[in-house]
């Protein structure tokens, strides 16, 4: 941030979806719950463990060098359980972490109809606190995201919140939405009155690009946090549909990949070049 002003970071569930994401050219990585409860084939209801999530966390931080953002939602139960998680997270690799002020468990932010029910602001200060006294690196990033604005309870009440989690310590702000256009996330971008820089997660509204972004000023991260999970159903719903359609992979086979592009990103050269150093 601090050499480009903005960053791009790309949502990924896997470590071949950080491999691909770094060779994109994208400046980090969200290690995304929605995306892992979606590889798991569960909905993001906080049924993905706090294993399984640092698990994948420390996979994808072995195969990218990029820094890696955990979503690590409500921070898997009180302020005891968020001070146990940024010290495992933090060992993992992990550059920050991403706690929503949501009850536990929580419900996955843009579902139509879903449970928002957010913590007291005094209790979810007590995760910030603890977050911040529980990480050993004095770079590492504790992220507090407010979800008043997908709650309904206004921009004011978002306003409060973020300047509540400012003051108890959190280095960045995280405003989420789900209308449709940029408007409530501007609105609130331009009424912040904190130092704490601002991130975004524009799902819902795409149009917002990065000349919008950057004439808000004070957004330093844009993460794009489930494309990773959609291009790949995408892709596979349409060659599946493919396959079954033409009785065989005959046509398809053109359009995807050859294996020797699998091949480059195992690093299988590597693997030979080993075999004959190594293996008498």
């Amino acid at each position: 941030m601090a050499e480009r002003g903005l960053v791009h970071i790309m949502a990924a569930h896997s470590p071949l979806s950080a491999i691909l994401a770094e060779e994109a050219g994208f400046d980090g990585l969200w290690a995304s719950g929605f995306e892992l409860s979606a590889l798991y084939g569960l909905p993001d209801v906080s049924l993905i463990s706090m294993t399984q999530h640092l698990d994948m966390v420390r996979a994808m931080g072995e195969q990218s060098s990029l820094p890696i953002i955990a979503d690590i939602d409500t921070g898997f139960g009180n302020a005891i359980n968020v001070i146990h998680a940024v010290k495992q997270y933090g060992r993992a690799g992990a550059a920050a972490v991403v706690i929503e002020d949501k009850t536990y468990p929580k419900v996955t932010s843009l579902v139509a109809g879903g449970r928002q029910e957010l913590l007291r602001i005094e209790e979810f200060q007590g995760k910030i606190r603890a977050a911040i006294a529980a990480k050993s690196d004095p770079d590492f990033l504790v992220i507090a995201r407010t979800e008043a604005l997908i709650a309904g309870l206004g921009e004011a009440e978002a306003l409060k919140r973020a300047a509540s989690y400012e003051a108890a310590g959190a280095d960045m702000i995280l405003i989420h939405s789900k209308q449709k256009t940029p408007d409530e996330v501007e609105s609130f971008v331009r009424a912040w009155e904190g130092k704490a820089p601002v991130v975004i997660v524009p799902t819902a509204y795409p149009e917002m690009n990065e000349a919008r972004i950057k004439a808000l000023i004070k957004i330093a991260i844009v993460i794009y946090g489930n494309h990773a999970i959609r291009a790949a159903v995408t892709a596979m719903q349409d060659v599946f549909a493919r396959v079954l359609r033409d009785r065989g992979i005959h046509n398809v086979n053109k359009d995807i990949v050859p294996v020797e592009e699998i091949f480059r990103l195992q690093k299988m050269d590597q693997v030979k070049a080993d075999e004959k150093r190594f293996l008498a």
